[in-house]
C-alpha cells in the first residue's frame, strides 16, 4: 500500500484454500494500544479487497489485547484471541448466505403461544436490524422460555446465522432438561450433554458453568477444543443468578451472539443482569 514513507506492507494475512484473504492482522508493539492500527488495517483491507475480490476480516492486536472488526456487519469489538481457519471461512461465507430472519417462518410445532413468537421476532429484529449481539429475554416462570429459545435457534440455523449453539445452565438437572427439550423439538441439532459426554460432537452443546470453564482451559496438542469463535450463539438460562464473578469469564471468552433468559432480572451493583447485556437498568 502506498503511504508517506514509500510502501506499506500488511503485517499478517491468513489465506483461504482458494488463495483469497480470510483475515489480516495489524500487529502493534506490546506497549501501544492496538486500536491505533484500526484505520491502517481498514486501508489494507480495502487494498486486499480490490486485488482479490474478497474483503478479509480485520484483526488488530498488540499481543495482549485483540480486536476483531468484520466491518461488513459490526463495529470493532475486543476478543480473547484469534478465530480458527474454518470459523473465518464461515464468517465470510455468511455475508452472502445469511437469509433475512424477518421473512422466515417460526416453527409452530415448537412454539404456539403468541408471546413466544413475539419474543423471537423481537430478538431477531435486534440481531438483524439493530446489529445487536446481545438480547435479554424476560419471561415469567412457566411461560416456556426453553422452548422459545429452541425455536429461536431453529430460526437462526435455517437462515444460516448460526451453526453451533452453547446452552448454559447452573444445575445438572437443568442441563438434562434442556438436552431432552432439544432432542424433542430440534432433533437434527444432535444435542450433547457436556457434563456426561465430554468428547461427543454435535451442533448444540448443553453444559453447566464449571464444566464449560474446564473445557475452555483444557488444551490438547497446544489447541483448545473450543476456540473463541467456536459458538455462534451462547444462551444463558437463569441469567439473573449465574452470570457473575468467575463465570463471567465464559461470556468474555466466546465471541458470539448472547441471549439471556430470566424471570427476575437483577439491577444490584454487584449482580447487574442489564449491564452484561449492554442494556439500561
Amino acid at each position: 500500500m502506498p503511504n508517506e514513507s514509500g510502501i506499506g506492507f500488511v503485517d499478517y494475512v491468513l489465506w483461504g484454500n482458494d488463495g483469497r484473504p480470510l483475515v489480516l492482522v495489524e500487529a502493534k508493539r506490546t506497549k501501544r494500544d492496538p486500536r491505533v492500527g484500526q484505520e491502517q488495517a481498514k486501508l489494507y483491507a480495502d487494498c486486499l479487497e480490490n486485488q482479490f475480490g474478497q474483503r478479509p476480516v480485520i484483526f488488530y492486536s498488540n499481543g495482549y489485547e485483540h480486536w476483531i472488526w468484520d466491518d461488513k456487519n459490526y463495529p470493532p469489538r475486543q476478543v480473547q484471541g484469534f478465530y480458527k481457519k474454518d470459523e473465518l471461512e464461515l464468517l465470510i461465507q455468511r455475508r452472502s448466505s445469511r437469509k433475512p430472519l424477518s421473512e422466515a417462518e417460526i416453527n409452530s410445532n415448537i412454539v404456539e403461544r403468541y408471546y413466544q413468537t413475539r419474543a423471537i421476532r423481537r430478538i431477531a429484529e435486534a440481531f438483524e436490524k439493530d446489529n445487536d449481539r446481545k438480547a435479554l429475554l424476560v419471561m415469567a416462570t412457566g411461560a416456556g422460555k426453553t422452548r422459545t429459545v429452541i425455536a429461536l435457534c431453529d430460526l437462526l440455523m435455517r437462515c444460516n446465522w448460526v451453526k453451533r449453539v452453547l446452552f448454559l445452565a447452573d444445575r445438572v438437572a437443568l442441563v438434562r432438561q434442556a438436552v431432552n427439550a432439544f432432542k424433542l423439538h430440534l432433533p437434527d441439532s444432535s444435542p450433547v450433554n457436556l457434563v456426561t459426554e465430554k468428547d461427543t460432537e454435535g451442533r448444540v452443546f448443553v453444559s453447566t458453568y464449571p464444566t464449560m470453564m474446564k473445557q475452555i482451559e483444557d488444551m490438547s496438542d497446544g489447541q483448545r477444543r473450543f476456540g473463541v469463535g467456536h459458538f455462534d450463539i451462547v444462551i444463558i438460562d437463569e441469567a439473573h443468578r449465574s452470570v457473575f464473578k468467575k463465570y463471567r469469564a465464559i461470556f468474555d471468552y466466546f465471541d458470539s451472539l448472547l441471549v439471556g433468559l430470566t424471570a427476575t432480572p437483577k439491577n444490584e451493583i454487584e449482580r447487574n443482569t442489564y449491564t452484561l447485556f449492554d442494556l439500561e437498568n
